[in-house]
């Protein structure tokens, strides 16, 4: 069963105009990547400064990042930035977020189906 996060997550990037999800998906575009087709694995805040994210690409790529912004400044998100980008597609396997990963892909792949058969959006939940 798919994490409530990896559900919440992946409409937010794609529907919400809070500037942290307006700012990560012009982000996300800007390494060739649609937020329409993006899931959100996971977003964890580690700091004041920054936080750490898990997504998995249209393609199937998995990739691990960090979003730096000053989120005490009023407009902080509008201003984040990827300050490190990794590809993690070969290792997700052994770290942390295994499970929900799994279960992300298992979920995007429904989603997919859903979505080429007309019956639903991305995002629906089955």
């Amino acid at each position: 069963m798919v994490s409530d996060i990896v559900v919440q997550y992946t409409r937010l990037l794609r529907t919400s105009d809070i500037d942290l999800w307006v700012r990560l998906r012009e982000l996300l575009r800007e390494r060739g990547l649609d937020p329409a087709e993006t899931v959100v694995v996971d977003l964890l805040q580690e700091s004041l400064h920054h936080e750490e994210g898990q997504i998995i690409s249209a393609e199937g790529r998995v990739h691990r990042f960090h979003l730096s912004y000053d989120q005490r400044a009023e407009g902080g998100a509008a201003h984040a930035r990827i300050g490190k980008w990794t590809d993690v597609t070969d290792g997700w396997h052994d770290d942390s977020l295994t499970r929900r990963t799994a279960d992300a892909f298992a979920w995007k792949a429904e989603q997919d189906r859903r979505a080429r058969e007309g019956r639903s959006g991305p995002t629906a939940v089955s």
